[in-house]
């Protein structure tokens, strides 16, 4: 790969040539968001497309600051303004535009809990709702006379005209309730009747309440039906038919006798120890659900089998605890209301289905794609009705790679709109239903544009042109587009252009501070690395001589974390502050490499599982070959080749000094897991299946496992208060190194830190540490072990 230089173009004011030279101390760089910004997100678009809102802060703010709610004018030399939270209730309803009236005229906005109604010709809104409730869900009536809502988990409508509020639905958790009215048996059923014939207050008794039981019976005819679930069950997302009359839903049943973590917390407010709930591990019971046909008028449920060869309505729920993908994703109902679609997951993760359904409950598979590892990638989960609702768009991994396709409502004329080695990364239509606007990494994974093309497929129209990531948005009005872009040397800033091709861009927003701006910070060039199995894997690289530093005869190998996850490209790093630590130790005389390691994000299916069953298999491998990478290019002894990385960084770094000894020389493992059956269930039983059903696939990743082989320099750091990979995960493993005998190998907890840490203290902290570790025992000279 050629080395790619580019200069990033500021159009904020020059620098000051006053400002004083940036302090390239750890400390200082450990300051974060402090020194290189937060960057523009939540990016929306005002209805009359003047206005662009996002969350941000200003260059500077302290750490513990979040980002707010900002808007500026879609125009060059236009300045970000801070929203005030008076205003944004109503600047809010301009822009969280949830979904558009038949003859997009109109916007329907949830905002705050409550309802507006957005002309978008205008940009003005109409509050329709103001409550303690949370109004969810709106969806225009056939005929843009009602809206359709959600609130406490039942469904209403509202007149747009006259303002009439009617609830459709009476969901209630089970179970129902019997009737209360007593009868007889035996010798009691003998004396009842007794009564009957001996005295007329009882025979009168009996005939009021066979009045009022009538009564009650008319009454409840006339009222919305009670719908009653099972002990336990609750709504957990509901998608309404525009006709109001039919709605999908599904439920979810917490898990019997599933057991969470708890994760003890020391520094506190009140000077005692206190709990933090945590969660259940793989392979725990797990949450379940049903998917139901609504019928509105009857109040009448039929319940969905969604698993091709499964008879039954019941679905696990992984998501419920946060750390996985729902059994069903809902796409929405056709613009006539009488079809809906979504996905649906077998609870092995290996099938998805894309369903239609009528308003009887009549289904049909789309499409089913079948994965022996399992189904995932880019927009996942994307999909949508066009053509007036006679069509379908969904996004797929069906050749290898994530594209875009297209069916009919019956599952005919499938068209694939897209096709290369390369991914669609996020699909938006635009309102008039005529073209796509699709987010790829098109032609290379080191760059991320925007294309559009039209909804009938064929050639493509770059939109974006600078190398970098472009995440764009364009306006209602399809005339401008507002673009969160990033270059490998500077974080994201929010520009807006023109939506043709090579339009000139406007930068609106300048995050980092004076003082970040005013340092060198280098682009490293993408090298490819001769993997053991023939596969060119991509990595950037830091040298010393980009630095202006002599070589200490010792290199360094960072490791990404997330596992699936795009580190390597001309685009602004996820880890911001390694990308100015990888530059802070090129300066002391490392090579250092960053790897886009097999498991990562951008390069296709094949990548992204080729760690099934095997995590520290393959993607370790891949660090084995930058280490012997760094022995061809550079001649460094494998000796001197250090490790770091957090979560899965940190696990492949105590995979690589515990299985692969000879050829890293140390390593730093922050929040790593040690034990994948003691991590999350949405995560791990994708890749490595159940810990009862495979537990050699749990044996073979498990750093825990094969502490026994580690010889090199360990150093290990973990917040205590790590509610994702927690802190006890690193206690095991400190005692099976105790009981093995080892030495050589220490850990810095932070009491106050959870799995991203955010003090600059601990940062620095840390960092000194794996500064310290390197510098000990890589570099010529340095102490042999």
């Amino acid at each position: 790969m050629k080395k790619a230089f580019f200069v990033f173009a500021l159009l904020a004011a020059p620098l000051s040539a006053q400002q004083p030279a940036f302090d390239f101390s750890i400390k200082n760089m450990m300051r974060g968001p402090e020194l290189y910004g937060r960057a523009p997100g939540n990016v929306r678009w005002s209805a009359d497309s003047k206005w662009i809102y996002f969350t941000w802060l200003e260059p500077g703010r302290p750490f513990y600051e979040q980002p707010t709610l900002f808007r500026v004018r879609a125009a060059r030399g236009s300045k970000p303004e801070r929203v005030s939270i008076p205003a944004q209730d109503s600047t809010g309803a301009t822009f969280f535009l949830a979904g558009f009236s038949h003859e997009k005229r109109l916007a329907s906005v949830s905002y705050g809990g409550d309802l507006y109604v957005t002309n978008l010709a205008t940009g003005t809104s109409r509050r329709l709702t103001q409550t303690v409730g949370a109004e969810r869900n709106p969806q225009f009536g056939v005929g843009d006379k009602a809206m359709y809502f959600t609130r406490d988990d039942n469904i209403y409508s509202i007149d747009l005209a006259s303002g009439f509020l009617r609830q459709l639905t009476d969901i209630r958790q089970g179970p129902a309730p019997v009737d209360s009215a007593t009868t007889y048996a035996g010798q009691r059923g003998s004396l009842a009747k007794q009564q009957r014939e001996l005295f007329q207050s009882v025979r009168d008794l009996l005939r009021a309440d066979s009045i009022q039981k009538a009564d009650r019976a008319l009454r409840a005819s006339l009222a919305v039906k009670p719908v009653y679930l099972n002990k336990g069950e609750s709504i957990d997302e509901m998608s309404i038919s525009p006709l109001g009359r039919t709605a999908l839903f599904t439920t979810t049943n917490a898990a019997d006798g599933a057991r969470r973590t708890h994760v003890p917390s020391f520094i506190t407010r009140s000077g005692y120890e206190e709990e933090i709930q945590g969660r259940t591990n793989v392979g725990d019971a797990a949450s379940k659900g049903r998917v139901g046909l609504l019928d509105v008028t009857t109040g009448s449920v039929k319940w969905l089998s969604v698993f091709p060869g499964d008879s039954s309505s019941s679905i696990l729920l992984s998501g419920n605890d946060a750390d996985g993908q729902p059994g069903v994703m809902f796409l929405g109902w056709n613009e006539s209301g009488d079809r809906a679609a979504f996905f649906s997951h077998s609870t092995d993760n290996k099938i998805q289905t894309l369903y239609s359904i009528d308003g009887n409950g009549r289904m049909k598979a789309l499409d089913t794609l079948r994965d022996s590892a399992w189904v995932g990638g880019p927009c996942f989960g994307c999909g949508g009705w066009f053509d007036h609702g006679h069509r379908l768009w969904y996004v797929s991994e069906r050749d290898g790679f994530s594209h875009l396709y297209t069916t009919n409502a019956d599952g005919t004329d499938t068209r694939q709109l897209t096709r290369g080695r390369w991914e669609v990364r996020d699909v938006a239509m635009s309102r008039d239903e005529r073209t796509f606007y699709l987010t790829t990494n098109e032609p290379s994974p080191f760059d991320q544009h925007l294309f559009r093309m039209s909804v009938n497929g064929g050639a493509r129209e770059k939109i974006t042109t600078k190398p970098g990531k472009h995440t764009a948005v364009v306006s209602p009005d399809k005339r401008l587009v507002a673009d969160v872009y990033s270059y490998v040397n500077r974080p994201p800033e929010l520009f807006v252009l023109a939506n043709h091709p090579g339009a000139e861009t406007a930068q609106l927003t300048t995050s980092p501070t004076p003082e970040w701006l005013s340092h060198n910070w280098i682009v490293p060039e993408i090298v490819s690395i001769p993997a053991s199995d023939g596969v060119q894997v991509p990595a950037h690289i830091y040298r010393p001589s980009d630095m202006g530093a002599k070589p200490n005869g010792a290199a360094v190998i960072f490791v990404h974390g997330a596992g699936y996850l795009h580190n390597v490209g001309n685009f602004w790093s996820e880890y911001p502050r390694e990308y100015q630590f990888n530059q802070y130790l090129a300066a002391h005389g490392y090579v250092v490499l960053d790897v886009d390691y097999r498991g990562s994000d951008g390069y296709g299916r094949d990548w992204r599982t080729a760690i099934y069953r095997h995590m520290g298999g393959r993607d370790l491998q891949d660090q084995v070959d930058a280490s012997k990478y760094l022995n061809a290019t550079y001649h460094i002894d494998p000796e001197r080749v250090g490790l770091y990385g957090g979560s899965y960084g940190g696990f492949i770094t105590l995979m690589a000094l515990f299985t692969e000894p000879k050829h890293f020389g140390a390593g730093a493992a922050i929040r790593s897991v040690t034990d994948w059956a003691h991590y999350n269930n949405g995560y791990t039983s994708n890749i490595l299946n159940l810990p009862q059903s495979d537990s050699l696939a749990y044996r073979q990743s498990s750093p825990i496992y094969f502490a026994q082989g580690l010889e090199d320099p360990l150093l290990m750091l973990h917040g205590m208060i790590d509610d994702n990979v927690e802190y006890i995960d690193i206690v095991r493993l400190e005692q099976r190194l105790i009981e093995l005998g080892k030495t050589n190998w220490w850990l810095a907890s932070y009491p106050v830190e959870r799995h991203a840490f955010v003090r600059p203290d601990s940062w620095t902290d840390e960092y000194n540490r794996i500064f310290d570790l390197f510098e000990r025992w890589l570099p010529e000279g340095a102490p042999k072990k």
